[in-house]
């Protein structure tokens, strides 16, 4: 009697796609200096608006307030400085109702050292985004601060309104407030996407960055006017380019005299930083996607 044997039924094996011999993109530092290529960024503007509208939604999704905490922040701390440095210190506030003078310095430097620690950890908080696609890694720590200036504007709205409150004329000076806006975020910018390079390396500076942000308030006229310094060190008080800032900030708002002279001093500093940024960016873009 015949038994019938089972057979075994080998699958076809599949051929594996082949591989190109070289990379078909390849991430690496120019050799010579490059500005920054804007048809590449242009091309990619809908990832830079998704990434920012992402980062405004994550950071407000299931809050009972939401957006109401881009007011509270700098609300609060103009309380807390106007008890413990307007009514008991009287720290003077160049004739201007000191919350409203503790606004218009906190306002800025909210916006400030939030831009340059979200960009600051903008690229190891996105390596899934670095190490799966390519786009221009410089768009990561710009739509870190895009989202918080939006933030800005927000805000801002409230500084307006306190401004009513106080009676504080509007003059032509206000005109200037764009243009130190856009410094500002120029600055951060710069700052933020220089440190986000660095801290793909060196996982220290993310954890350092909190406190130097908090000592650099500390010597920056957010809760004081610059004419608390002594003269002697006005100069070297200057190369602060958040001093600038903040006080051409104020003087704009409230129709005081602009220093021109600091501003422009800190325009130049701003555009040295970002440039050197920008190159120390492109030549670190390189290992992000290794590292990260």
């Amino acid at each position: 009697m015949l038994k019938s044997l089972p057979l075994e039924i080998e699958p076809p094996q599949q051929s594996s796609p082949a591989l190109p011999d070289a990379p078909l993109v390849v991430i690496q530092p120019s050799k010579s200096w490059e500005a920054v290529n804007l048809r590449d960024l242009w091309a990619y503007r809908e990832l830079l608006f998704f990434l920012v509208w992402r980062d405004l939604k994550v950071r407000y999704r299931q809050t009972a307030l939401g957006v109401i905490w881009v007011v509270m922040q700098p609300l609060l701390m103009t309380l807390v400085f106007t008890v413990f440095l307007g009514k008991l210190v009287r720290v003077p506030s160049d004739e201007i109702p000191y919350p409203l003078f503790a606004y218009a310095g906190i306002l800025p430097w909210t916006f400030f050292t939030n831009a340059v620690s979200n960009s600051g950890n903008s690229l190891v908080s996105n390596a899934h985004l670095i190490t799966k696609v390519y786009f221009p890694r410089i768009i990561i720590p710009a739509a870190a601060v895009g989202g918080r200036l939006v933030d800005f504007f927000v805000a801002f709205l409230t500084l307006i309104g306190l401004m009513v409150y106080y009676r504080v004329p509007v003059t032509n000076s206000i005109l200037f407030v764009p243009a130190l806006a856009a410094l500002i975020t120029l600055f951060s910018l710069a700052l933020g996407m220089w440190i986000s390079a660095l801290n793909v390396k060196y996982r220290d500076i993310g954890i350092a960055l909190p406190v130097l942000m908090q000592l650099w308030m500390f010597v920056s006229p957010v809760a004081y006017p610059t004419s608390l310094v002594p003269e002697d060190w006005r100069r070297l008080y200057s190369l602060n380019p958040m001093a600038g800032i903040i006080e051409g900030f104020r003087n704009a708002l409230f129709g005081r005299a602009i220093d021109y002279s600091t501003l422009i001093g800190t325009t130049v500093v701003t555009l040295v930083l970002f440039v050197y940024s920008v190159y120390a960016f492109k030549q670190m873009e390189k290992t992000f996607a290794d590292i990260v």
